[in-house]
């Protein structure tokens, strides 16, 4: 019998367990207060879902062998944003929904063999906004997102950073570049990949460009001026600019730094607006705590008539970096229930369900326990309490 859980799952403690309930607890009671209600997507859907339009690779799904194409979902954006099309459709619009639980993606360990990698995530979905109220969602999104990090007292020690890109922005960048060229650019500038970049021709002038480009992330209203030089006059920008301008000194208060990178997309290509990643810095290296953005073409591909903005923080990542200790506040120690003779143990169910009621964890003594004084004992050495004693 295998004594090991499945590689990428894994067995918590009852402290990890703590700390993971009470974060999700923390980050509902804000959703709640932004007029959020909760959702619970299916576990296991439908490929054609879960690819999300292509959206999402297939090397990133968990296939079940089954009669149809089913696997467990990466992510709930695609799953919610069907079931707002669908079953929520004739719910007033928008619809502010959030959602807590496992997802599950496939990956390749260090030899390169396929691995589960498990996740608990817990996130918000903001649909039905129409295009004249992008701007709008867009500020609510990051302003809520923020209200959360108060929420679970990520400060400037964490060293947080926002950041922001753009994929409306970065194709009209690559509209520049023949058509036959941009996939290759794009690929280039999303990896971070100069060489990749240095290996496809260009003239001169635009190849410094795309280095130029390459090189462009840092304070957000720099890079809103370099974009600007580049593309003129433009309504995405200017969108941008009034997003980025809801958020700038609430961001500054809390000691999150806004960083603007026009090359930026996440892993999963299922947005077409804005896009966010919320990195803070680790014991070791950056941890990615939230990845979300605007995927209003994955709402068309459901029928949907308008868009939808959202994120997803990483639960599990968060307690790792503020460790349970802050996570998870320490449960109460418990009564010791003990018992001098067998036949007292209907007594001694008694009086554990007495504190019950009271509201006082309690657990029972499994044997029976001759002296007080060696219940006691043993009450002490589980970390109990108080030791309650049913014997003569």
């Amino acid at each position: 019998m295998a004594l090991q859980p499945a590689a990428g799952a894994r067995d918590l403690n009852p402290r990890e367990v703590d700390g993971n309930r009470w974060l999700c607890d923390q980050l509902a009671d804000v959703y709640r207060r932004w007029g959020y209600a909760e959702v619970a997507p299916p576990l296991v859907e439908r490929l054609e879902t879960l690819e999300a339009g292509g959206g999402i690779r297939d090397r990133d799904l968990v296939r079940l062998a089954s009669d149809e194409p089913l696997g467990l979902r990466p992510e709930m954006t695609a799953s919610i944003a069907r079931a707002a099309c669908t079953r929520l459709a004739s719910r007033p619009r928008p619809l502010r929904l959030w959602s807590s639980g496992a997802v599950f993606r496939s990956a390749l360990n260090d030899v390169g063999q396929p691995r589960l990698d498990e996740r608990l995530q817990s996130g918000v979905e903001l649909l039905g906004a129409d295009a004249s109220q992008a701007l709008v969602a867009d500020a609510e999104l990051l302003r809520l997102l923020l209200a959360c990090l108060r929420q679970l007292q990520i400060t400037a020690a964490h060293q947080p950073t926002l950041l922001l890109g753009h994929h409306g922005i970065l194709s009209a960048l690559l509209d520049q570049v023949p058509a036959q060229q941009r996939l290759a650019t794009r690929q280039a500038l999303i990896n971070f990949d100069p060489l990749a970049l240095a290996e496809l021709e260009f003239p001169g002038h635009q190849r410094q460009g795309l280095q130029q480009l390459l090189r462009l992330r840092g304070d957000t209203k720099a890079v809103l001026y370099q974009l600007e030089q580049l593309l003129g006059p433009s309504s995405l920008l200017e969108q941008l600019a009034g997003t980025l301008s809801s958020v700038a000194d609430v961001a500054s208060q809390q000691g999150v730094r806004l960083q603007l990178d026009p090359s930026f997309q996440p892993h999963f290509d299922l947005y077409d607006g804005l896009v966010l990643k919320l990195v803070c810095q680790g014991s070791v290296a950056p941890v990615a705590l939230a990845n979300g953005g605007r995927y209003d073409a994955l709402v068309a591909r459901f029928g949907g008539a308008a868009g939808g903005m959202g994120f997803s923080f990483d639960v599990e990542a968060i307690r790792d970096l503020i460790g349970t200790d802050a996570s998870a506040p320490q449960r109460p120690a418990a009564t010791l229930v003990a018992y001098s003779a067998s036949s007292q143990l209907s007594e001694a169910l008694d009086q554990l369900e007495a504190l019950h009621r009271e509201g006082t964890r309690a657990e029972l003594l499994q044997s029976p326990c001759t002296t007080r004084s060696a219940a006691e004992a043993i009450a002490a050495e589980r970390g109990c309490a108080a030791c309650h004693w049913v014997g003569s």
